[in-house]
């Protein structure tokens, strides 16, 4: 397989790691239209290639990633058609870092808000910089936490604590989130790659096809999980995606403005 044949991911393939990296740094690595695409696919790929056996999934710049972009989040208000793929295209995503037998490592740049905070929980063992923050908001946008978070805060933090950082988007620092058992490990900026290095080495060295086969194990509850409560949580967010509320906070965004939903 070729790698290298995405437009905002960029990828290296070396000693049988494959190294995702998020690629619009001038954005903060939000996610545009083409960007969802890629990374509903990137995974199903990843998961083919014989070559590798271990994933690295990281970001480019000074965040991991923003989530949506705005004029990404403004086009699936003005095109209800757009969020109906990006719907199909956001289980694709989750199903497929589920699916993907190979390891997964998230190596977390910076923030991680919104689909980025999904992307970095659902990866399988996660480094994050401690000066990172990670943060679900989209209920500060007026809509639904639909494209994964529901699934996987609860299972990582427990229900009573995820049902509040979702409900209010509130942001979590990666110590803190290291504590509560959010992320695995919060660690200084500087040592991160070597962190990271190290981890891939310790799987690289050991029984690839036990490794392997004890993620799929682990990740049936998971799996299980993620197929009977996405099919919900995006169909809310399809719904929220088409509400007043939702509307005027991309509007107050657009002004750099905090919302009002009550005049929504």
């Amino acid at each position: 397989m070729k790698w290298g044949d995405y437009e905002f991911i960029q990828t290296e393939l070396k000693d049988r790691v494959l190294t995702l990296r998020l690629n619009r740094p001038d954005n903060l690595n939000a996610v545009n239209r083409r960007l969802h695409y890629e990374l509903s696919q990137v995974f199903v790929d990843a998961g083919g290639e014989h070559d590798c056996d271990v994933v690295v999934f990281t970001g480019n710049g000074r965040a991991f990633s923003a989530g949506g972009d705005i004029e990404f989040l403004q086009l699936c208000i003005n095109d209800e058609r757009v969020f109906d793929e990006v719907a199909y295209e956001g289980k694709r995503i989750v199903y497929s870092m589920l699916d993907c037998e190979k390891p997964i490592i998230g190596k977390i740049n910076g923030h991680a808000a919104g689909l980025g905070a999904t992307l970095a929980l659902f990866c399988d063992v996660t480094f994050v910089s401690d000066k990172a923050r990670i943060s679900d908001p989209h209920t500060k946008v007026g809509l639904v936490a639909g494209d994964g978070g529901a699934v996987i805060w609860p299972q990582l933090i427990g229900y009573a604590r995820a049902k509040e950082l979702l409900m209010t988007g509130n942001s979590v620092n990666a110590p803190d989130a290291e504590r509560m058992g959010l992320i695995n490990y919060a660690v200084p900026a500087e040592e991160l790659d070597a962190r990271v290095d190290a981890f891939a080495k310790q799987l690289l060295d050991g029984a690839t096809s036990a490794i392997q086969g004890t993620k799929m194990c682990v990740n049936i509850g998971l799996k299980q999980l993620a197929h009977s409560i996405m099919e919900a949580s995006t169909a809310l967010e399809r719904l929220s995606n088409r509400s007043h509320e939702h509307r005027a906070g991309i509007e107050a965004m657009l002004r750099k403005e905090a919302p009002n939903f009550r005049r929504a």
